[in-house]
């Protein structure tokens, strides 16, 4: 097993090793790719049929962009490159239809994936003194499990606290004496309105850090995170196509997070052309995984816009800066750090046959949290009826939903041509945040 190290020497790397290192990787990674009916065919469409056809870096850009569309198509083995025997793991992310995103891992690809989230937490000033508890979902989910990994391996004492039940985490922070956390932005601007009318007080806690990353979030949300709690928060970024947490890091500077280019290479391209886009532009991120053996991905288009921070940051480091995640190109929601899709709310209600035909998705704040509300017409025999019936299918929907989403929604009925039609294209989804 590959053990905990303080990879100083590769962080630093000039910018023509590192390119030199990228290359090798990629040749790897081109060679196991074509272990699979998927990527032989892909690759073999531009002529790529053995790693010997890379010869520079800038080869990638022959190879067609891999989207979630592929992932969803090639579901569940189309894409391992290993004999199913050495899978020790698997992930998967939401989709838009029924069938996930599926991500496998060796023993091999786990260790290498632990040793980012090590470098991820050292570059932020975590060492093994450090109390680390992880409020981030844990199971398919890959936010929770992939750091918990990482600060284990650097020596840190884990508490695997996962999300929610808010009064069992301030006394697991003040019992312990928690020193770092591992949260979205919102659930942490969430314990610190609840902190009083729980009984507690910043004097109570000793935490100094926390992670924040699942969920976009402004500059002026961390600074009322860091104000609020008194504490640094540091920006991450991650996919579970990629792995997980520690795709990118801010380091203690926080001046942008440092996507690790010795393990995935960067491409930002515009939105509608596909084209590279110069430094400090923003466009749409795509990646290419360097060191995952059983599920190479090549050139996979992200959807989620950013840019390259231009210059050197003032830590030293030669891996190049992104920006924080402005947005993404599709039209998937981020709910307190869960990815939902409006598509799959759709499935879910119109398969109800007391449902109508028109129904709108609003998601507005409730305090520091995000809420979810799915208004929707119900038949007019429905509305008139028992209301104990009402009741019912209200019940029945919310948890038909929260087993697709994993969110609990507000569920709000409506008579028939109470919500507004739009003569286009229908406009679905409100989201007042």
């Amino acid at each position: 097993m590959t053990s905990c190290f303080n990879d100083n020497e590769i962080q630093h790397l000039d910018r023509d090793a590192l390119e030199a290192l990228q290359l090798i990787r990629f040749k790897k990674i081109v060679k196991q790719a074509l272990k699979t009916e998927f990527y032989k065919q892909r690759l073999g469409s531009v002529g790529i049929k053995d790693q010997s056809d890379i010869t520079h870096i800038n080869d990638i850009t022959k190879i067609p962009f891999t989207t979630k569309e592929d992932l969803r198509d090639t579901y569940p083995y189309g894409l391992l490159a290993v004999d199913k025997e050495e899978v020790v793991r698997m992930h998967a992310s939401s989709g838009t239809t029924g069938k996930p995103t599926v991500i496998f891992q060796t023993q091999t690809d786990l260790d290498r994936w632990t040793n980012l989230t090590v470098r991820s937490l050292l570059v932020t000033g975590c060492t093994k003194k450090d109390v680390f508890q992880n409020m981030m979902t844990y199971g398919l989910f890959t936010g929770g499990i992939g750091l918990h990994y990482g600060a284990e391996r650097l020596g840190m004492f884990v508490i695997p606290a996962s999300s929610g039940n808010t009064k069992r985490q301030f006394m697991l922070m003040k019992d312990f004496q928690t020193t770092v956390v591992h949260a979205t932005p919102s659930y942490l601007l969430h314990l610190f309105s609840e902190m009083e009318s729980m009984g507690y007080s910043r004097k109570d806690f000793v935490i100094k850090k926390a992670m924040i990353g699942a969920e976009p979030h402004s500059e002026e949300i961390r600074q009322k995170i860091e104000d609020f709690l008194q504490i640094d928060a540091y920006n991450s970024y991650g996919l579970s196509e990629m792995n997980g947490p520690s795709v990118a890091f801010e380091c203690e500077y926080k001046k942008g997070m440092h996507l690790w280019e010795d393990s995935y290479i960067m491409e930002v391209v515009d939105k509608e052309k596909l084209t590279p886009v110069p430094e400090g532009t923003t466009g749409e991120l795509v990646l290419t995984n360097l060191i995952r053996e059983s599920t190479p991905i090549i050139r996979y288009r992200t959807r989620d816009l950013t840019k390259i921070i231009p210059g050197e940051c003032p830590c030293g480091r030669t891996h190049r800066r992104i920006e924080r995640i402005l947005g993404r190109t599709d039209d998937m929601l981020i709910i307190n750090g869960v990815n939902v899709f409006p598509s799959q709310i759709e499935e879910v209600i119109m398969k109800m046959p007391s449902i109508g035909n028109n129904y709108r998705i609003v998601v507005r704040k409730k305090g520091t949290l995000d809420e979810l509300i799915v208004d929707t017409e119900v038949n007019s025999d429905i509305i008139s009826d028992d209301t104990r019936k009402l009741y019912a299918l209200r019940d029945h929907i919310r948890d038909e939903l929260k087993a697709s989403i994993t969110i609990s929604p507000q569920i709000e009925f409506h008579e028939p041509g109470h919500l507004p039609v739009q003569q286009g294209k229908a406009i679905r989804v409100i989201d007042e945040r």
